[in-house]
Formats: C-alpha cells, structure tokens, sequence
C-alpha cells in the first residue's frame, strides 16, 4: 500500500507514561527520533521495544523503560554567552 500524505502538523511526536507504569509508549513520525529508538531497542531489546510500525502513515510506536526516558530543558544563552560563544568559532575556523 502506497504511504500516505500527512502535514507537518499531523507529523506529531508524542511521549506518554504515567506514575503508576514503569513503561512509556513514544509514538513519533520523526526520522531522527525513530533511528535513535531503533538503535536503541537493538542494543537493549530489554528496555525498549517496537510496538507499531504503520509504514502506511510513517510513524512507529516504541514501549520504552520510563528510566530510559529524559525531557531536558535548555535556558536560554544570554548575550555575553552568545558572543563569546561566536568569537571562539570565528577563531578556530568554525562555521565556515
């Protein structure tokens, strides 16, 4: 069956588990997110595994051990930060 056209906005990613389950289920159209759990459930098929692969729509669905599991929130650079961050790659022939 021939894939199907879904928008970005249909494209979602979405992490689920609650406090009671060990277990959390990402469901994702994204394809970095989706090599990443894939390399992760072949080298640990005890802590993550591959529920659902919809080939129609694109997504997967991975059952993944809630410890395995990380949101990390980044603050913002401030302006000082962000400068000397441009000047060290201006010196070292980064970006170019």
């Amino acid at each position: 069956m021939a894939k199907r056209n879904v928008t970005k906005e249909e494209r979602e990613t979405i992490v689920n588990f609650n406090e009671a389950d060990d277990i959390a289920v990402i469901y994702t159209f994204n394809n970095d997110l989706k090599k990443r759990l894939a390399a992760f459930a072949k080298k640990y098929p005890d802590l993550c595994k591959l529920t659902v692969d919809d080939a129609e729509f694109g997504s997967v669905t991975y059952e993944i051990h809630k410890s395995r599991v990380s949101i990390r929130l980044v603050a913002p650079y401030s302006e000082e930060r962000r400068k000397a961050a441009s000047e060290f790659a201006k010196k070292n022939g980064l970006g170019k």
